[in-house]
């Protein structure tokens, strides 16, 4: 000890120390060195903190815009401390400001609030000003209206506040009206005058809704606006549900002495469903006259639409199996002295399955032409149909689906629409055509000359939001592994400016060492190919074994294996390969954008297939050198969680580890529309319900599952875990449960997130 403290001693001399620090600085450089280049401890960390409770993983984004009626300029909203929030008009070719149309102040006067939305009226003269917005569910919500004339500054609110806030308010096209919903009873504001006159009286909480829709409608049809204007402003079409007869749900929530019960009308699978009736008020007779009304063939009003006439409004119908679809219009002119306005088929659709209902309907100004979207000859696609003659054409085919239509330009003859169909410059790089339904982009088709031009060449996914008069749009680009870039295009693809690139995330990125997405294909014990992803950890070796995490969702209409940015839940993905392990996802049959025979081959029998095919992804796991078949486990939310509620039971031999989030676990819990859609109602296919219902499984459970619910979930109730709990406690099976107290079911707000996702981290960390 003597001579080592002597010979400090001697170093720290001061001849010797600053040999003695160059010699450090040396060392510590080649070790850093090493470290970069091996991937030992030189990445930076990331946290659940950094990615849920900072800004340090967010993308810039943006989200649309407000196209003027001229489609050279756009709306948009700026902060001012003199003026409050100012309401701008843009060019969409050079961005510059052209002008401030009005301010927060000018609105409400010297005492300067803050607006939440705003919309114009059909000629730009009005705004429609929304504040004190306040969520009802997944769409909709109620406010505050004022109507603010531009020409005179004068601002006006739509009611008496105090009454209650409204819902949908909406200016007629003659800019004298305002139509809204309060207290589920349909009102019209005369601007002018100032005089609210009601048109429906029978409006009543868990009773009857005019003009707005019911829980279900707005989950599973997906709207929750149930009145509209006619062109000229002199009708106006609405819904009425009487949701008298549909069973209750109802849920506590916590934070008082004696806890607050909020019950809702909600239709299960095989329940009763709320009675629907389409309705047109007529101004000049202040009269409402029946349109069309549900009855036991069309148990189902999907959508309407005001044609290109005054008078001719579309009405969609459904059967209760969703599988016969019909299209109705309204007659010219109502008969004088009945209570009823006449309506003829137009055309109608049948399905061995069923048939989803989109917005994909435009009337074509001229030639008395409406197009649409059908999935009828086993992919979807447009078509374009005579109102008249009833005679109607195929616009495109092929072994390749349409997803958003923007418009026609009727002049030019030119159709814009996003498809799966892959750019033909990249369609040869693909390994796989099953790929194609991981990329998205945009295309403009010309009718007249039978022409193709795809707008957006990357691969990945192209989003467009198309100006007024189609000339230009706002084009979003991401992959898997790049954020989102926003440009602005003309509609021949070239671009006009860039808006936001992302480069300071991208830079992140990197500086975390962020690693790729691989996309790959395996073929399922049904010699079917399925989309799948792979995320590796940095310093991935091919001689090690590792635990991997299978993250899915699974149910129909929406895919997880895509060429997309991910967001946080990537973030999320990065962190896990920094911790060792491998991260895949899979798309099984039934999901979409492979047509409707991939789509539907689940109909019938939810979740069978999907539990093969995950079953099957296991096996094809376990088989790679570089994966350990013993610790794979799987991580989904809502159908996902229901993926692995299965997964964890009928494939406990091929999955340790499981964590389900807001899960069904019987469909027998959950709502008519969607559940009867595939299993029909449980009284015509009980085998359908019983045989992939993960309580009858409990049994089955081997490895460690977490159960993760939201006590206030409006969607997938509460209900299925606790009766999953109960299915797991009878068969004596170990489990883990957190529940979230008053959260729906997206679980957000506040720390909730960070909370959940660091325990999801701890879970596989400490059982996988």
């Amino acid at each position: 000890m003597a001579q080592i403290n002597g010979t400090i001693a001697y170093l720290l001399h001061s001849a010797y120390l600053s040999e003695l620090i160059l010699i450090m600085k040396k060392t510590l450089a080649s070790l850093l060195f090493l470290a970069a280049a091996f991937g030992i401890n030189a990445q930076k960390k990331i946290t659940n903190e950094l990615i849920w409770n900072s800004r340090e993983f967010n993308a810039d984004y943006l989200g649309g815009f407000n196209s003027m009626k001229d489609g050279e300029t756009f709306s948009d909203v700026m902060g001012s401390d003199l003026n409050g929030q100012t309401i701008i008009q843009c060019s969409f070719v050079n961005g510059d400001t052209l002008k401030a149309i009005t301010t927060a102040k000018k609105i409400f006067g010297n005492t300067i609030s803050a607006f939440d939305n705003y919309s114009f009226n059909a000629d730009e003269s009005m705004l429609l000003i929304e504040t004190e917005s306040e969520g009802i569910y997944r769409w909709s919500s109620m406010a505050n209206y004022l109507v603010h004339d531009l020409a005179s500054g004068k601002t006006t609110p739509i009611a008496n506040f105090k009454k209650g806030k409204q819902r949908l308010a909406t200016i007629s096209p003659d800019k004298k009206r305002v139509a809204f919903v309060r207290n589920n009873n349909i009102f019209i504001f005369n601007i002018e005058t100032k005089e609210e006159k009601q048109i429906t009286f029978d409006g009543e909480k868990n009773r009857i809704i005019n003009g707005a829709t019911d829980w279900v409608y707005e989950e599973e049809f997906g709207f929750d606006r149930g009145l509209y204007w006619n062109e000229n402003g002199s009708l106006l079409a609405y819904y009425k549900f009487n949701e008298s007869s549909v069973p209750e749900y109802g849920m506590d929530i916590y934070g008082s002495l004696y806890p607050e019960r909020n019950t809702f009308k909600y239709p299960k699978a095989g329940e009763k469903n709320s009675d629907v009736s389409i309705h047109i008020y007529e101004l000049n007779s202040n009269k409402s006259f029946l349109v069309e009304k549900t009855s036991a063939e069309f148990e189902y009003i999907p959508r309407i639409k005001w044609g290109k006439q005054s008078t001719q409004l579309l009405v969609q119908k459904m059967n209760r199996h969703q599988n016969h679809l019909v299209y109705e219009l309204t007659a010219p002119i109502r008969v004088e002295g009945n209570d009823t306005w006449p309506t003829a088929v137009l055309m109608e659709e049948k399905s061995e399955t069923y048939i989803d209902v989109n917005d994909n309907i435009q009337f074509l100004s001229v030639g008395n032409c409406m197009i649409y979207t059908s999935e009828k000859s086993g992919y979807a696609h447009l078509y374009q149909i005579d109102l008249g003659t009833k005679v109607e054409k195929a616009l495109t085919s092929g072994n390749w689906e349409i997803l958003d239509f923007y418009g026609i330009d009727e002049k030019a003859g030119n159709i814009y629409f996003s498809s799966t169909r892959a750019a033909q410059v990249n369609y040869n790089k693909r390994k796989s055509s099953s790929l194609d339904a991981t990329s998205k982009s945009v295309y403009c088709v010309n009718l007249k000359k039978n022409t193709w031009k795809c707008l957006t060449s990357d691969d990945g996914t192209n989003e467009a939001a198309f100006s007024n008069g189609l000339k230009y749009f706002l084009h979003t680009y991401s992959n898997a592994n790049t954020p989102p870039t926003f440009c602005i295009r003309d509609n021949q693809g070239n671009t006009k400016r860039v808006l936001i690139k992302n480069e300071t995330l991208s830079a992140k990125l990197n500086e975390y060492n962020c690693v790729k997405k691989e996309f790959f294909s395996f073929k399922n014990s049904s010699n079917t190919d399925l989309n799948c992803w792979m995320m590796k950890p940095a310093n991935f070796d091919p001689n090690k074994k590792y635990p991997v995490l299978v993250a899915i969702y699974g149910g129909p209409g929406s895919n997880t294996v895509l060429d997309s940015y991910g967001g946080k839940n990537y973030m999320w993905y990065q962190l896990l390969c920094q911790e060792g392990y491998i991260v895949v996802s899979c798309d099984p049959r039934g999901t979409q954008f492979r047509g409707k025979d991939f789509k539907h081959s689940t109909y019938m029998n939810l979740g069978g297939n999907e539990t093969q095919d995950f079953i099957d992804f296991a096996k094809y796991l376990g088989q790679q050198t570089y994966i350990d078949a013993a610790r794979i486990g799987m991580q989904g939310w809502s159908y996902g969680g229901y993926m692995t509620s299965l997964c964890m039971t009928k494939g406990a031999d091929y999955y340790k580890t499981g964590i389900a989030v807001a899960p069904v676990t019987n469909w027998k819990y959950y709502d008519s529309v969607y559940t009867e859609r595939y299993l029909r109602t449980p009284q015509e296919n009980s085998g359908g319900y019983e045989n992939n219902s993960p309580i009858n499984f409990a049994k089955q459970l081997k490895g460690n599952y977490l159960l993760v619910h939201g006590s206030a979930d409006d969607n997938v109730h509460f209900q299925n875990t606790m009766d999953m709990v109960s299915a797991l406690v009878a068969a004596n099976k170990p489990f883990d449960l957190f529940v979230y107290p008053n959260k729906d079911h997206g679980i957000y707000g506040g720390n909730t997130r960070l909370h959940l996702f660091s325990k999801m981290t701890n879970f596989l960390k400490e059982n996988l």
